[in-house]
């Protein structure tokens, strides 16, 4: 649908494109195994949201991340905002340094930029990737979040990439920003 805000996807890798041997598994798994083509064709509601394409820009467990990484994708982001048909950005990566990904990129420019990731592979029983980057797509599509800085989108919780911090290596619910960085909560789609 071409009246929809068209939104890029830079995928880095990370829990959220991770695959284990059984869906049960949800520990021993191997980071950054999906490419982004089946993140997004895991999600068949994101085509209601935004029309999205996706862009490979590594396949790691983010506790790889380098500097010349984040500088690849500040340039590329930069890129994007560039672009008159680029809406929105999404980040997929993965929690072990999205908090520090995110606020590198903090000043990257006007038009969103939303980080997302998971706590269990993508290959898991109650996997939380799909809904995470769905509801990532849907805040970089909304207009309330020009000019918000960069943002973590994770757990149905909008988050300011300045206050985001991991509080747990194992829960779903492992990111927060308190006490002032929580900027929304995604409730009911």
């Amino acid at each position: 649908n071409k009246s929809l805000p068209h939104i890029k996807i830079l995928a880095t890798g990370g829990t959220i494109a991770g695959s284990a041997t059984q869906a049960g598994q949800l520990t021993g798994y191997t980071a950054g195994a999906l490419g982004i083509e089946s993140l997004i064709s895991a999600v068949p509601e994101l085509e209601s949201a935004a029309q999205v394409s996706g862009e490979q820009i590594s396949n790691i467990d983010s506790c790889n991340i380098t500097s010349g990484l984040w500088f690849k994708l500040a340039q590329r982001c930069n890129e994007l905002m560039a672009d008159d048909d680029v809406d929105g950005i999404v980040i997929t990566h993965g929690t072990d340094t999205l908090e520090e990904t995110a606020y590198f990129l903090n000043l990257t420019g006007t038009k969103p930029v939303v980080l997302t990731g998971a706590m269990r592979p993508a290959t898991a029983i109650s996997a939380d990737g799909p809904l995470d980057l769905l509801n990532a797509v849907k805040t970089a599509a909304c207009r309330e979040a020009c000019g918000k800085g960069v943002l973590v989108v994770m757990n149905d919780i909008i988050m300011a990439a300045r206050y985001a911090t991991k509080t747990s290596a194992f829960k779903v619910e492992a990111f927060q920003a308190q006490p002032y960085g929580q900027l929304g909560t995604i409730a009911g789609g």
